[in-house]
């Protein structure tokens, strides 16, 4: 089973083009679906029926996994049956009409203009690292890209001059945005004062953004980053790698941005995404009349 699975897992990678951390997720997911089917005595992944699926989601829940989990859990066995079907590994697919735990959709935290502004000003801009965190900053909330997306870019996928960045995300489709003059000002003083003190001795490295020993900065780096400037502004609202994305969808549409034109900026593959933002600013009204009008 555990060849099936690693063909899963290629398929995904290299035909599907799925992030790393989507991939990661799927392996482990169906890594302790395996497990679970290997303790109940099936060898064979033909011999998988409905109800051994329906009693492993039973077994996540009992050991307290949320619906949410558990909803990511459904998705990584469908998939993976559906391609083991496609790839005559096995006759049937034991997995179609199972269904997911319904999830209450939460809205996502999103910074005020205020936050923002305290934000976007923490960084000292008298070293490398001020001039590379403002740089990040700057771009993520003026361009809305995911944080595996900034972290991803080089140097060559920044036009300055013209004003606008090239980015791949999920499923490698390839997004060219327009950045703002804020923006552009950060990432140019990066690039001629900051960056260079960065390389050092790496002069091959291509990515745009780099940690203090001159290779690309990561996720985690990028993350604890974030939590330090936040603290460092006095922000006391728990922040995500994914804040200044909300915050940058939410602030186009309170501003009356046409919901199918942030959609493309963020990449969404799908509209009812990119609505949960029309639906933050419904709330936030919500609470300005509450708040201000004397028969609330």
């Amino acid at each position: 089973m555990e060849g099936h699975l690693k063909d899963f897992i290629d398929y995904m990678r290299f035909e599907k083009g799925l992030a790393q951390n989507t991939i990661v997720s799927y392996e482990r997911d169906l890594k302790g679906y395996l497990h679970y089917l290997k303790d109940e005595s099936i060898l064979s992944l033909n011999h998988v029926q409905r109800a051994h699926i329906i009693q492993f989601l039973g077994y996540l829940k009992e050991n307290g996994k949320s619906p949410k989990t558990i909803a990511r859990h459904v998705a990584s066995i469908r998939a993976f049956h559906q391609f083991l079907l496609r790839d005559k590994a096995v006759d049937q697919d034991p997995s179609v009409h199972i269904e997911p735990p319904k999830l209450e959709r939460t809205l996502p935290s999103i910074l005020n203009l205020r936050e923002i502004e305290l934000l976007l000003e923490t960084p000292k801009l008298n070293d490398q690292f001020g001039l590379r965190d403002k740089a990040m900053l700057e771009l993520l909330y003026a361009t809305g890209i995911r944080v595996s997306e900034l972290i991803a870019l080089d140097i060559d996928h920044v036009q300055v001059k013209m004003g606008f960045v090239r980015c791949t995300g999920r499923g490698r489709k390839e997004r060219i945005l327009p950045v703002g003059q804020k923006a552009i000002q950060a990432i140019q003083l990066y690039l001629e004062d900051g960056r260079p003190y960065l390389i050092g001795k790496n002069s091959q490295e291509n990515a745009l953004f780099l940690n203090h020993q001159g290779k690309r900065l990561t996720r985690q780096g990028f993350w604890k980053i974030l939590k330090k400037l936040a603290a460092e502004a006095g922000i006391s609202k728990e922040l995500t790698p994914h804040t200044l994305r909300h915050s940058f969808a939410a602030h186009l549409v309170e501003n009356g941005a046409d919901l199918k034109a942030v959609q493309e900026m963020l990449g969404h593959a799908d509209l009812s995404t990119t609505q949960m933002y029309a639906q933050v600013t419904k709330t936030k009204l919500n609470d300005v009349y509450r708040k201000f009008h004397p028969r609330a």
